[in-house]
């Protein structure tokens, strides 16, 4: 199998530069009339800018207007960058070595470049600031979520990583802050089957044999409110939120469940008070048995 060419472009602002492969044959004449055709949402005028700018590349360099369209070849680029709206909060550190580094994700920031986010997101800053432009999430959190997540620093050890949480060998611990409900018994062990459909912002709860898994346990509570435990046996999507909301005692400033409400992307008032507490796991490259827990505190407790 041919390996694919690494990329002439360095990074910008933390990231790397997209990458596109030629079909191997079509009718184009040039290069510029086939990314126009197959990238609708940049006009026509924004590809002919990039090409007298220099800012495509091939494998020996800058591209221009007139480079004929060479069937299976590599291209690339820095995509234009989204306007955004800056996170007012900090990723903190809480271990750094030179295989991995574990950071506490403030709420509101996103762990990975995608769509509207793309800048203000844990990775892009922590390549920024500690200089490591090969940093990697071994695992993902939801924007909103805030907490853990453990990042990998060199290349070639990623997937040893990536696959201790595939694999679920990884023991994540929640905290969360809810209506406390003193008819509710707990601890339990909560099961359900959750489903996430392409397109739709929300997962949902369908019958059928379960899929995921939680242990909910009442740490302690004060007035109307508890603060509680969760162990996730699984990783669906939304899976601590959807079973917290089923238990009768959704999460404190949950916008998706039991109700979707539009929350604007500079409104940082009111955080999901969720919190990837604790984080352990057998190291798969020392051996050496981790564990790290998280220094920040949830705002409605504290």
């Amino acid at each position: 199998m041919r390996r694919k060419p690494s990329s002439p472009l360095p990074q910008r602002h933390g990231l790397d530069a997209a990458r596109l492969k030629l079909p191997p044959e079509g009718h184009w004449s040039s290069l510029r009339d086939h990314l126009v055709e197959r990238l609708p949402r940049v006009a026509a005028e924004r590809v002919d800018e990039m090409l007298a700018e220099e800012r495509i590349w091939g494998v020996a360099g800058p591209l221009g207007a007139d480079t004929p369209f060479v069937p299976d070849s590599y291209i690339w680029f820095h995509r234009d960058l989204p306007v955004e709206v800056p996170v007012p909060f900090e990723v903190g550190v809480v271990h750094q070595d030179d295989d991995i580094v574990v950071t506490d994700k403030p709420h509101f920031l996103a762990t990975i470049p995608r769509g509207a986010h793309i800048m203000q997101t844990a990775l892009v800053k922590l390549r920024d600031s500690l200089g490591l432009p090969d940093l990697s999430p071994a695992h993902r959190l939801d924007r909103v979520t805030a907490g853990l997540v453990l990042f990998v620093v060199r290349r070639e050890l990623r997937g040893k990583y990536q696959t201790m949480f595939r694999d679920r060998v990884v023991r994540k611990e929640y905290e969360a802050i809810a209506p406390y409900d003193p008819a509710l018994e707990l601890p339990r062990v909560v099961r359900s089957r959750i489903v996430k459909e392409r397109g739709i912002i929300t997962a949902f709860e369908v019958d059928g044999e379960p899929n995921a898994e939680t242990h909910v346990s009442l740490v302690e509570h004060r007035g109307e409110l508890g603060r509680y435990h969760l162990k996730p046996l699984t990783g669906r999507t939304h899976q601590l939120r959807l079973h917290m909301s089923g238990l009768g005692v959704p999460i404190v400033n949950d916008d998706f469940y039991p109700v979707l409400r539009d929350r604007p992307l500079d409104d940082f008032s009111a955080p999901l008070q969720l919190l990837a507490r604790d984080l352990s796991f057998v190291d798969p490259v020392s051996g050496v048995e981790r564990s790290f827990t998280s220094k920040l505190e949830l705002s409605a407790w504290s």
